[in-house]
């Protein structure tokens, strides 16, 4: 009952829940906007015993021990480089720490055995049917699936058919972030270092595979902007205009932006949902509940992946039965983990001079800063976790109670 079930997204999330799902004997397909499997990207961090626990279940512990980056020490200086603040590697990255393209890569090739994937393709509609959903594809023929999971991201393509606009569900929390690559001619070290004045923060650091490459990582406090999201050229120029006349290497950093052939841009937001899942449809990870920076969506997202898949076992592929259980087990758990991405435009870009004297001043103390490390671990690990693995499978119940014919227009 219920076993095919279309995946929309390709990131973390999506690949994460294929794997489990092929583990408990269904289908899953993921379809994916893009061309290919995302590489590159920021790194991103595992902390506290739960998110540990489900990296151990995957058999994952080892590997990614092993591509590990090690963390990423963080430095905050003046307009003439001198030190104000230095947090260590284990502040932003945890207990592992690894690149997302990494991450990624890894769960692709752990379910690619059971999962089909449709690259370079997106739904385009939703409709519910008493015995499942018929999906249509922007490219494909339209497909029958049993059940369909978001697992698409803050901007949610399958929370938008089958929930609502997204104004209606992600809130702006007053920041904006840009990412891009350079040369580093510099010679930028590990971790990054970085430049504030209220309300920006401009920062850079070593890649972490390439040392002749390095990052730039830009926040800024601005209100809602209207900007296209598929026009890097405009979205370089709101930079350019937020962050025109710093000193200390930020012109420099433009420059590079100016000539930056790939560019990360988006607001810094939280999604907000007042039920993961509307009949067959049902959303994991950033979708239900993320936060753009700050509030360990990654681990959330591996968590939240083994726990649905867990529970559409237990349950037999009842998706009512499992997706009410699912929602029930990791709501409070989510919620407190994406609460660190509110603070997070604050921490990074404190809106005056003496936020940012208070925000340095705090963080050198080290009795602080391992409070603050030590809550980190105790939210991400604010929940049991089933051993779903060790439960007897009970038995696919017959043909449920029809239901009424939903349309999810475009």
């Amino acid at each position: 009952m219920n076993r095919n079930v279309l995946i929309s997204g390709a990131s973390i999330a999506g690949p994460a829940l294929a794997y489990w799902l092929g583990r408990h004997g269904f289908n899953p397909t993921v379809v994916e906007l893009a061309p290919a499997l995302r590489g590159g990207g920021q790194a991103v961090d595992f902390r506290g015993d739960t998110h540990l626990t489900v990296l151990e279940r995957m058999g994952l512990l080892p590997e990614l021990r092993a591509m590990q980056t090690g963390g990423s020490p963080m430095s905050f200086v003046d307009e003439g480089g001198r030190t104000l603040l230095h947090l260590p590697a284990e502040f932003a990255g945890g207990a592992i720490e690894v690149l997302r393209g990494d991450l990624a890569q890894l769960l692709y090739e752990r379910g690619l055995d059971h999962t089909e994937y449709l690259f370079g393709d997106s739904i385009t509609g939703l409709t519910e049917t008493s015995s499942g959903v018929r999906v249509d594809f922007r490219h494909g023929a339209s497909r029958e699936f049993d059940l369909v999971i978001g697992a698409d991201g803050l901007h949610s393509n399958v929370r938008r058919l089958a929930f609502g606009p997204e104004e209606d569900y992600v809130s702006h929390l007053g920041y904006y972030a840009a990412t891009w690559q350079l040369a580093n001619e510099r010679g930028w070290g590990r971790g990054s270092v970085g430049y504030n004045a209220p309300g920006r923060l401009a920062s850079v650091g070593a890649d972490h595979r390439d040392p002749a490459r390095a990052g730039a990582f830009f926040v800024f406090a601005a209100p809602g902007l209207s900007y296209d999201r598929h026009d890097p050229e405009q979205q370089k120029r709101l930079i350019a205009d937020a962050f025109s006349g710093l000193g200390w290497e930020v012109p420099r950093l433009l420059d590079s932006l100016r000539r930056a052939p790939e560019l990360y841009f988006d607001s810094i937001s939280r999604a907000d949902v007042d039920t993961w899942s509307r009949g067959r449809v049902c959303l994991v990870g950033d979708a239900a509940c993320g936060a753009t920076i700050g509030g360990m969506g990654t681990g959330t997202a591996m968590v939240a992946a083994y726990v649905l898949a867990g529970e559409l076992a237990r349950a037999g592929g009842d998706h009512r039965a499992a997706f009410a259980r699912y929602e029930d087990r990791l709501r409070k758990y989510a919620k407190g983990c994406q609460t660190g991405g509110d603070r997070t435009g604050k921490f990074l870009a404190p809106g005056t001079a003496t936020g940012l004297r208070f925000r340095n001043g705090l963080l050198s103390k080290p009795v602080f800063l391992n409070w603050m490390l030590r809550l980190g671990e105790k939210v991400s690990s604010d929940v049991a976790l089933p051993d779903y693995a060790a439960e007897p499978r009970r038995p696919n119940p017959g043909p449920g109670v029809s239901e009424d014919v939903v349309t999810f227009p475009v």
